[in-house]
């Protein structure tokens, strides 16, 4: 047992140095520690920001398999439940487009849509089709769809359309 004197006088004692061959202690940087003598600040923490990341999780695969969108998966397409003219836009486009982040099956990707709707031109033989002029022919928004797709989705964009859209042409390639 110590007495009282013996730990009192011990705690007079000089406290040994640390040699300057020993490692320092490693404290987060802008922090009150960094300033003190004996230290090192640690380096930043890594944001890996190049590395690629999983798309952000959404609720359109929950809704798909709830049953609430009015489409129905068939062997050659999509058909849909209802008439198109009585869609809320408003209501299901948003949810629509959070689903172009799925990659996994069955929910729909956009490519094999647009694939069966790119060449729905109108034959009305010699008459002037006004659907062009005011933008409302669905091959000519798909075309331009595909086209801005291709400019803007890097090196492998034109490869990837024309594998799932044949009849795709390239824009910027010729």
């Amino acid at each position: 047992m110590v007495c009282g004197k013996e730990f009192r006088s011990s705690l007079r004692k000089p406290l040994s140095e640390v040699p300057k061959s020993a490692g320092k202690r490693i404290v987060p940087a802008f922090s009150v520690q960094s300033r003190q003598n004996g230290t090192r600040v640690a380096p930043p923490p890594s944001c890996y920001a190049l590395q690629a990341r999983p798309p952000p999780e959404n609720l359109f695969r929950y809704r798909y398999f709830r049953g609430d969108f009015p489409i129905a998966l068939e062997t050659k397409g999509i058909s849909w439940k209802t008439d198109i003219s009585k869609l809320d836009f408003h209501f299901y486009l948003p949810m629509f487009f959070e689903g172009l982040t799925e990659t996994e099956h069955p929910t729909r990707q956009l490519l094999p849509v647009l694939n069966m709707f790119k060449n729905c031109n109108v034959n009305c033989g010699d008459e002037i089709d006004y659907t062009q002029t005011r933008g409302e022919n669905v091959s000519d928004l798909i075309n331009e769809t595909l086209e801005l797709m291709e400019r803007t989705g890097g090196e492998d964009a034109f490869i990837n359309i024309k594998y799932l859209v044949p009849t795709y042409e390239s824009c910027l390639l010729n």
